[in-house]
């Protein structure tokens, strides 16, 4: 996943611990959803055999790696501006035993003049387009940079990551909602596009929409642990980013639910399960 530059002071103290815990939301994102993720690549048109893939905001890898899964012929070209993600990637890939088909290039999509990719075959976009400060500008770039006839798969979240029943906690029930209202607020007020109507977007950008599916994913910490350790590192975002913006009363809330010695924590309940949506866009360039 890649994201546009950050504007105004920060220090890079600050910059460099966001960027190392999105690298773990990632890589435990991945985890728990690489079925979804090889589901996805499993769906595309038979007869697909691309050469060279492209990955746009590639993250930490998990569509890279699926990808290379998916199609042992091809080499593929991973996108990202931040440094974490990318080193993180490529030791995913010798890992894996694929990093000779890998080749990474470090690049901000939203620059004037977009880095040199080459001409693939398949482009891959896995929710970075709604982080694009124009997407439309990207989308059209997507067009030129793929063959003629070349496939452009993009995801998008449809419902973010949630992880608490409803009702929960029992001390400030609908916490969760609540943190993601705050944060919805917040975006509202950026030139965040994660709301945006894609397929609209897609045709006008010359792209013919072959599938667009929605894909409603339920996966329960006790099927997968790693949903227990996605879950505390998103509350611990949540409580980073909005927990100055939250009432006393739910600010408690979370923080006991983060504290792992106290007997609400996150780390020890057993009704928790990743509930969210994906939408997938298989399309052709005409």
């Amino acid at each position: 996943m890649t994201h546009p530059a950050h504007h105004g002071a920060h220090t890079a103290h600050t910059h460099d611990h966001a960027e190392a815990d999105l690298t773990q939301t990632l890589d435990l994102d991945a985890e728990v959803l690489a079925e979804h993720m090889d589901a996805v690549t499993a769906s595309l048109p038979s007869g697909t055999e691309p050469r060279h893939i492209v990955d746009l905001g590639c993250g930490t890898g998990a569509g890279t790696l699926a990808l290379l899964r998916r199609f042992p012929n091809s080499r593929v070209t991973a996108v990202d501006s931040a440094p974490a993600h990318l080193d993180r990637l490529r030791d995913n890939a010798v890992a894996n035993g694929v990093d000779e088909r890998l080749r990474i290039v470090r690049a901000d999509l939203d620059a004037p003049t977009p880095p040199d990719l080459g001409r693939p075959e398949l482009v891959w976009a896995s929710a970075s387009m709604h982080h694009m400060s124009d997407p439309d500008r990207t989308l059209r770039q997507v067009r030129e940079l793929l063959c003629p006839g070349g496939l452009f798969v993009m995801i998008e979240l449809a419902a973010f990551p949630r992880f608490l029943p409803p009702e929960a906690p029992a001390d400030s029930p609908g916490l969760e909602d609540r943190c993601h209202a705050t944060i919805d607020r917040q975006h509202a007020a950026t030139a965040s596009h994660r709301d945006a109507d894609w397929a609209p977007k897609l045709l006008a950008a010359g792209f013919a929409i072959e599938s667009e599916r929605t894909r409603t994913l339920h996966i329960p910490a006790s099927r997968n642990p790693a949903v227990t350790r996605y879950a505390h590192t998103t509350f611990t975002g949540l409580r980073n980013r909005i927990g100055r913006l939250l009432t006393p009363e739910d600010r408690t809330a979370l923080d006991r639910l983060l504290d792992p010695e106290s007997p609400h924590s996150l780390l020890t309940r057993e009704d928790l399960a990743l509930r969210t949506r994906r939408t997938t866009w298989i399309t052709r360039a005409g």
